[in-house]
């Protein structure tokens, strides 16, 4: 694949909630799912839905966590939390 075929690098800009979800997590899960972001980030693959209203923003599944994001501009994606799917949507 070359340069101009793969996608622009997204910055990554965390709320202070979502920092805060990340470290609850033991380390081996927050690792995969850091891992999981940045396949995500990388190539654009993973599994991403936007979700319905109410909520606007998306979400991405990595095992059992979702990390839920929005977009900011072609250039960044700023990440809301990260949650259990048993809490995910409550």
């Amino acid at each position: 694949m070359s340069d101009a075929a793969a996608p622009g690098r997204i910055a990554v800009i965390w709320s202070p909630e979502a920092r805060t979800d990340l470290r609850a997590i033991d380390r081996e899960t927050a690792m995969q799912i850091l891992y999981c972001l940045e396949r995500y980030l990388a190539a654009r693959s993973g599994d991403v839905k936007k979700l319905k209203p109410p909520r606007t923003d998306f979400r991405l599944r990595c095992g059992d966590y979702r990390v839920f994001f929005e977009p900011s501009g072609d250039s960044a994606i700023h990440i809301t939390g990260v949650r259990n799917r048993r809490e995910a949507y409550r």
